[in-house]
Formats: structure tokens, sequence, C-alpha cells
């Protein structure tokens, strides 16, 4: 990584993840790109008595002390804002929040989802949205809304960084990577459909002007420039909001055979595509249709990712045995290989819980034995999901007619170096690892190509692979290993 100049511009990247959020000033210059985080904090879930929420007043605390932290070390040129996608806040015709958020864990979807879906013809949603069906998608949060007592004061819905963005501008909008996550976004206008809404009986009204990255959305409100220590002049972009779209965005690809996985929470698996796939086919395969930077598409699979690991040592803590991750990898490895596999994407996993207990109840099902030891489960969850990966990365290319040569893997997961090397042993393929920090620094570099620092995609990826440090896996050892494993869970082996 190069060291940039002091005098290059800065710029602040509020980057909120599932489980922490933080604030990251990155310095852009001619050949150089520099990311130095300035505050962390977590982002704790609430269980009230009506279900799981966000605490969203704890977060844009959060955010405010990161940008008062990044303005004591210099200049800001501008913020921008990026968290997960489908959840939202409604606000009132005061333009005060409605409650705190909805968590997109929380177990009232599945009904709501039911519900819609005895409504629509599965093809007529994914010919207009073009959406992975997943029961927290927001169309189906917002069916379970309507029957709240806030409903009728609702005039605005604002996802989670458009939120985030008014209250720190007092400007209203949607940026379209957010939006397309919503279902109620056409995947082939770009723009909100409103016919959809419409049948849903969803007021229009309810759904703010779009925005696309790059553009400005507001300067700073008086008493957050005071509290901050930023001029009030300060802009806030519009970055890719959607953390994936940030991430694919620095995803540091030379050609059309690549694809990504995003990984970290979920991992996110996929192409960069021109257009939508809305086929039958593409429908069945349930991939997802979300919108890229500059109109690109994001044709991919969320996969439940990390969270697997992360909810099996927070059992382990609760119990009393903490462990260390990298102690877990190292046993882990030593582990019997391919002992026990799982699909991820078993929704008996989505839940907060005891999830060592819930890998015990699949295998059990499936007639595998019970892992031995947790690095027998660690081995069990990272085998998992790197089948996973080669799976949804095979029927994306199949469906899309494209042919893959490499796999970029990107995201806190690319530091598990078994997962990189083990996707490249499933998969076949070489995979390049890194950066870690990919959001963080999509985000960062679509603030300096709006200051006209960097030009576009292929001009930002290049600067990535310049400056950033990726790591290379090679596939080796026994394919058919890999297969094998495979047919156990299509019910072959």
């Amino acid at each position: 990584m190069s060291a940039t100049s002091r005098h290059d511009p800065v710029f602040a990247a509020v980057d909120l993840g599932a489980t922490s959020g933080r604030v990251i000033t990155g310095r852009v210059g001619p050949g150089d790109l520099e990311l130095t985080e300035a505050h962390r904090f977590a982002n704790t879930p609430v269980l009230l008595p009506d279900g799981l929420h966000w605490d969203v007043l704890a977060l844009y605390q959060g955010m405010l002390e990161g940008l008062r932290a990044a303005a004591r070390r210099g200049p800001v040129a501008s913020v921008g804002i990026d968290t997960w996608a489908v959840d939202y806040g409604l606000l009132d015709a005061d333009g005060s929040l409605l409650g705190l958020p909805f968590h997109y864990r929380d177990g009232r979807n599945t009904a709501a989802a039911e519900e819609v879906m005895a409504r629509f013809d599965a093809q007529e949603l994914y010919d207009v949205g073009g959406l992975q069906h997943l029961p927290f998608n927001t169309v189906f949060q917002l069916a379970a809304h309507r029957s709240s007592a806030q409903w009728p004061a609702a005039r605005t819905l604002l996802l989670m960084p458009d939120l985030l963005v008014y209250w720190l501008t007092g400007s209203v909008g949607a940026e379209v990577t957010n939006a397309s996550t919503t279902a109620l976004f056409d995947a082939r206008t770009g723009r909100w459909s409103d016919a959809l809404i419409g049948r849903l009986g969803l007021e229009r009204s309810l759904f703010p002007a779009l925005r696309e990255p790059g553009g400005r959305a507001g300067t700073l409100l008086p008493h957050v420039a005071e509290f901050t220590g930023l001029p009030a002049d300060t802009p806030v972009t519009t970055v890719a909001s959607h953390d994936t779209a940030s991430a694919v965005a620095a995803v540091p690809a030379t050609d059309p055979g690549c694809a990504y996985v995003s990984c970290g929470t979920w991992s996110l698996a996929g192409l960069e595509l021109d257009a939508p796939v809305l086929t039958e086919e593409s429908r069945a395969a349930n991939f997802t249709n979300e919108r890229g930077v500059d109109g690109t598409v994001r044709y991919l699979r969320n996969i439940m990712g990390m969270w697997l690991l992360e909810e099996c040592r927070r059992t382990w803590e609760r119990e009393g045995t903490p462990t260390s991750l990298a102690a877990l990898l190292a046993e882990a490895e030593r582990a019997r290989p391919f002992a026990a596999v799982i699909d991820p994407d078993d929704p008996a996993f989505l839940a907060p819980g005891d999830m060592p207990a819930r890998i015990r109840a699949a295998l059990s099902r499936t007639g595998q034995a019970t892992p031995d030891g947790p690095g027998g489960y660690v081995r069990c969850v990272l085998e998992s999901l790197a089948l996973a990966h080669r799976r949804t990365l095979r029927e994306a290319a199949e469906l899309a007619g494209r042919e893959l040569t490499r796999i970029h893997l990107v995201g806190g997961g690319s530091r598990n170096e078994l997962l990189c090397q083990w996707t490249a042993d499933a998969s076949g393929l070489p995979v390049t690892a890194g950066p870690a920090e990919a959001t963080a620094l999509g985000n960062v570099l679509l603030q300096a190509r709006a200051h006209g620092l960097v030009g576009g995609l292929t001009d930002m990826r290049r600067l990535v692979a310049r400056t950033q440090d990726l790591r290379h896996y090679t596939p080796r050892g026994d394919p058919g290993a890999w297969d094998r494993a495979a047919d156990r869970l299509t019910g072959r082996g």
C-alpha cells in the first residue's frame, strides 16, 4: 500500500454492518489509496416485546462520534454512508421516526411473505424486481408492518442509509443500489415500480425520489456540524449505499470471466452484468438482480456466510468456553476433511441462537455424524461455505451465459485463509483474496470520483489492484472429494 500525501483529500466513509459500525477515513491521491479507522462501535440489536429491532439511535450516535474523530484528524472533503439492505424506518408528517426499525431477522416476516406470495404469481414478482425470494425482503416487511398502529401515520419510507443521511442533512431520498433490494424497484427501468406498489396497496408517496451514486445528498445540519466539528458546508455524497454494491465497486476484477464473493455476515456470490436475468430458470434458482454502480447489475445469491461461525462462537462463549478465532481455525485445519457438510441456506440457521445445536440437528436429518469438537464444527461450516460458493457461481455463470476464469473473494472473509483455499479447491478456479475492506474502499472511491479524483469503475478497480494487499490461491487436492461432499447435500451421496 503506497504512502499518500498529507495534502491529498480525505473522505469519511460511514460503514455499518450487522454487528458493528465504523467510520473510516480514506486518503486518495494520484496512484494512492489509504484507509485509516477513525472509530468503531458495536451494533447490538434490541429484543423488545413486539420483536427484534435495530438500535438506530445508538448507531447514529456512534456515527457522530466517528465523524468527530475523523474531523480531529484533519479536513474532511465529504461523508458517505453505506449499510446493509432491506430494512427501513418510517417517518411521520413531521419527519419524526415512528419507532425503532425492525431487524430483518425478526420472526414476523415469514407469515407476511406467505401472505404476499398467496396473492401473486412468483414469476410476476420476479419479472419486476428480479429478486431472490427471502422472507425479509422489504416488500414482505411492509406487509407485516401494515397491521401496526404506526402505519396510518407513516408518510415517508427511508432505507437505513437514507435515514442516516436524512438525520445528517435533512434531505430525503432513496439511493438506487439499496432501493433495488426492496422488490418494489423495477430491475429493467431502474425506477420504482408504480404498478406493483399500487397492487400491494401501498401509497406511492411513501417512496422518495431516487438518487444515483456520485451525487450530493446535501450538507450537514448546523447541530451536526457543531457536534462533529466538521464545517457546515461539508457535503454528504451519495455512494453505493448498499454495502455489497460498494464492495463490488472495489473488486479488483480485470476481465468478464471474474466472479466475486463478498464475504462477511453473508456471502454474496455472483457476477457483474450489464442487464438483469429475469428468466423463470433464474427465479427457480433463486438469484437476485440488484443495482450496481453505473447501471450495472449485481447478479448474485445471498448465502448465509460467516454468521454461522460467529453464532457458534457466541454460543461457546455463553457456555463458558471462549476460543480465539485463530485457535479455532488451527483446530479446523487439523480436523477430518468432509466429516460433515450442511446447506448454509437452511432457514433453521437464520435466527440468532444456539448454532451448534442447529448444525447437529441438520446433520442428524441427513444421516451425518456430529462434528468432533469446536474445530470440527468450524471445518463443517467453512467447507460447506466453499461448496455453496462453488454451487452458486457455477449456476450464475450458466444462467448468465458466462465462462468463469477467476473468483475474487473480498470482505472480512478474505482474511480467512482456509475459506479462501477451500473455495479455490471446491470450485477448481484460482481465487484472489482481498481487499478485506472492500466496502469502505468502494465508499471512499465513489466520493473521490464525485470530486473528480478518479475515473470510472475500471480506473477505480485498477487503483485498488495497485494499492491494496491481495493474496492468490490456486486449486489443490482431490476435486472428486468435493464432488462427493456436494452429493451428500443433494441426496446422491
